[in-house]
């Protein structure tokens, strides 16, 4: 008679539990809930990926391009969750300046102690650490505000900007207009803060238009 009662009470036991487990992953209009994305890193490929810079003084400007080394964003579903990026600041590139000799004295100079010092810092980083994404966005305007650490010679601060993030699977397209203030990064070379001539002055805001192209896969993909 105990062995009855004890397996009636097991049996007891066993349908409980089944049942509790059955509620739990239902919602209440009796729906099973769907369970949750898992998080996919996607590669960068930096081939098809751009970093275009702009720097403006009184009465001109400096543009060129600058490469990514490598990089990769984090989703799940959907949604942007982070990403980390590596620029090789070796490769910068100056566009606007088309006699040559010309071309390598500024570039030279955006390599030296004056700038971004490539010889002691070639690399420059940045790591998302909240993408929070708009309720709301107008169409054509940026979908998601970004903030991360961005370090430039060994220096790092926080910035946010915004940002336009397509997913699609298991690629993702990024672009945004990040303004980066260098005096932040000591990078002072003629700027009004130093008690520079007003007609010398190099603004201490420049821009960097990114693209950003990233996609599934086992490494980063189209390293230049």
């Amino acid at each position: 008679m105990k062995k009855i009662t004890l397996v009636l009470g097991a049996l007891s036991l066993a349908a409980m539990l089944t049942s509790s487990f059955t509620a739990a992953t239902n919602n209440a209009a009796g729906t099973t809930i769907a369970p949750a994305v898992a998080e996919t890193t996607l590669l960068v490929n930096t081939q098809n990926s751009t970093l275009k810079w702009n720097a403006k003084k009184v009465g001109g400007e400096h543009y060129g391009t600058i490469n990514l080394a490598d990089g990769s964003l984090q989703v799940n579903g959907s949604k942007l969750t982070g990403g980390t990026f590596t620029i090789a600041m070796g490769s910068i590139v100056v566009k606007d300046i088309t006699r040559p000799d010309s071309n390598k004295k500024l570039t030279d100079h955006l390599k030296s102690d004056d700038f971004f010092a490539v010889e002691k810092h070639p690399e420059a980083t940045f790591t998302i650490t909240k993408a929070a994404k708009l309720a709301k966005p107008k169409a054509g305007e940026p979908n998601y505000n970004i903030t991360g650490n961005l370090t430039i010679k060994g220096i790092t601060n926080p910035i946010t900007f915004p940002a336009t993030v397509t997913i699609n699977g298991k690629a993702a397209e990024a672009t945004a207009l990040v303004e980066v203030d260098r005096t932040k990064y000591d990078i002072k070379y003629r700027s009004g803060m130093m008690g520079t001539a007003a007609d010398k002055v190099i603004y201490d805001t420049f821009t960097i238009d990114l693209k950003l192209v990233a996609e599934a896969g086992t490494k980063t993909l189209g390293t230049k």
